[in-house]
């Protein structure tokens, strides 16, 4: 079965329609998938965004979670998003910026990375991307949508540790999925491994943002 999707998502809707309110969500204690990260962490308060030319994944999954965190003041807060693990992913041509602002004399201040450009690819091992804005084209392979979160057994899993996530709750998963044209923003990434070739890093005066 494939699924080809076009068009935009606001996935931060879509994760409060998953996730139905912070009572309901508790610390999962499930295993993690080998390699994967041990727990969740307390995101900044800075999302990211990211772009990509092509995002080649198998073993796809996505769930919706609560990412807990910080302001840039320091006051807690919570960000629902929709999780997109994959056990193995390939990234061509990928950007991504974080923007600081408010820095003394200087204002705004931007950190962009660029790899998987010239001809090599970011290639990444159990994947995951707490997503809060998606825009892509999509194909899917192999699609089951509405299954519960805990028994989406073709991706790597759910992170488990501290993450806040109902296990019951709606989720989808597929044998593979391609992405193109990639636009999203999201508050934090966790991977088993993560390979970035032809990293490059800069840092910019000003808001300087790969979209």
């Amino acid at each position: 079965m494939e699924s080809q999707v076009r068009g935009g998502t606001r996935w931060k809707r879509f994760a409060v329609v998953m996730v139905p309110s912070v009572a309901a969500t508790a610390a999962i204690g499930v295993a993690l998938a080998q390699g994967a990260l041990a727990a969740s962490f307390s995101v900044s308060g800075q999302s990211f965004k990211v772009t990509a030319d092509q995002l080649d994944g198998t073993g796809f999954s996505q769930y919706g979670a609560l990412d807990e965190g910080y302001t840039l003041k320091g006051e807690k807060t919570v960000h629902p998003v929709a999780v997109s693990a994959f056990k193995s992913a390939s990234i061509t041509n990928m950007c991504q910026s974080v923007v600081t602002p408010g820095v003394p004399f200087l204002g705004s201040v931007s950190l962009k990375l660029t790899a998987g450009t010239g001809g090599k690819k970011v290639e990444a091992e159990n994947l995951y991307i707490d997503v809060e804005d998606l825009s892509a084209d999509a194909v899917f392979r192999g699609i089951d949508i509405g299954v519960a979160a805990k028994d989406a057994t073709k991706g790597p899993g759910m992170k488990g540790g501290s993450e806040q996530a109902n296990p019951y709750g709606f989720a989808q998963q597929a044998d593979s999925a391609t992405l193109t044209d990639v636009k999203q923003t999201a508050w934090a990434t966790t991977a088993g491994t993560f390979k970035l070739s032809n990293l490059k890093m800069s840092l910019h005066k000003g808001t300087v943002e790969c979209y």
